[in-house]
């Protein structure tokens, strides 16, 4: 297993080892002792979530504020998405700025959001089935967002707009000011 930090602190590519011979291939999706040994990080995960979308969805750009704040790890099971981590934290010398990671089930790397961050993804592939650990449990009342094409942030989907699916819950989200 290797660990990247991104140029925003805290946040982590995880690109796993695979073993791969004529049957398939193996890799662990996470080992606690190693994730901490790379990163200084020790979340405890409380709660999965997976979804599947096609291609053009857009989900995000969302966060946990408070006492339900959560950090995520992500990755896709199948297809490819690209993913958009904002970090949103007080004070952060990279507030406001975001780093956009693919994903796929070929190169099955994830990525590690720490709390204080908005995240979403964008489908690139027909269809994909995106999966993420939490380090906390989802409470309605503490959702937050913003709206993914918010020109202030001018997130680069890589999805034309026209191919753009979007919830209203998303398109209908706040502005983001700095």
């Amino acid at each position: 297993m290797k660990a990247i930090e991104t140029k925003l602190k805290g946040c982590f590519i995880i690109e796993p080892s695979v073993f791969q011979d004529s049957r398939g291939y193996f890799f662990e999706s996470y080992n606690q002792i190693k994730f901490e040994e790379l990163t200084g990080l020790n979340p405890v995960f409380l709660q999965d979530n997976q979804s599947k979308s096609s291609y053009g969805v857009i989900r995000g750009l969302h966060q946990q504020t408070g006492e339900f704040a959560q950090a995520k790890l992500v990755r896709v099971l199948e297809g490819k998405v690209l993913d958009i981590a904002v970090d949103v934290r007080e004070g952060s010398e990279t507030y406001g700025e975001y780093v956009a990671v693919e994903l796929s089930e070929e190169n099955n790397r994830q990525l590690f959001i720490p709390r204080g961050f908005l995240h979403g993804f964008a489908v690139l592939s027909d269809s994909a089935t995106f999966f993420y650990k939490c380090d906390n449990v989802y409470n309605k009342g503490s959702e937050d967002g913003v709206n993914p094409l918010d020109q202030t942030l001018a997130v680069d989907w890589q999805v034309p707009l026209e191919d753009m699916i979007l919830s209203d819950k998303d398109k209908n989200a706040r502005s983001f000011e700095k």
